[in-house]
């Protein structure tokens, strides 16, 4: 596995995230609907090309398997496809994302309890909760 940056976003390289982005998602986001993935999924291209960094990793033969999206110190979204979680690829990232972009913040849905458990592994402490909508809260860390 490397880590590459992302620098032009043209279309194909958009649908290849947005379907890592759907893979994770599913996978990982029960709490959602398929309506409502569906619906979230149309806004997700906008925030692929607007996010100030993008980073992907990608397996030995070239295909896109996670990525992530980072803006100041924050960092914005990190998705697995389903088939590569609990293979260090999310941790590898994040490694790369503190390293090379500084991050020192983040968020987790509350309904993803293995990733907000393994917080405290990479030193991140809880700063506060943030409530978007009734079924989905956000878990902010900072180190």
């Amino acid at each position: 596995m490397k880590i590459v940056e992302i620098g032009e976003r043209n279309a194909r390289l958009i649908q290849n995230l947005l379907e890592v982005w759907e893979s994770s998602v599913r996978a990982t986001h029960l709490f959602l609907s398929n309506g409502e993935i569906d619906n979230i999924r149309q806004y997700v291209p906008q925030a692929l090309k607007g996010v100030p960094h993008l980073a992907a990793a990608e397996n030995e033969t070239g295909d896109l398997i996670g990525f992530m999206g980072i803006s100041g110190q924050m960092l914005e979204m990190l998705f697995v496809s389903a088939q590569e979680r609990g293979k260090g690829v999310g941790k590898q990232l994040l490694a790369y994302g503190m390293e090379h972009y500084a991050v020192r913040e983040l968020a987790v849905n509350e309904q993803n309890p293995r990733r907000r458990a393994s917080m405290s592994t990479w030193a991140f402490r809880f700063i506060k909760e943030q409530i978007l909508t009734s079924r989905e809260i956000l878990i902010r860390f900072c180190i």
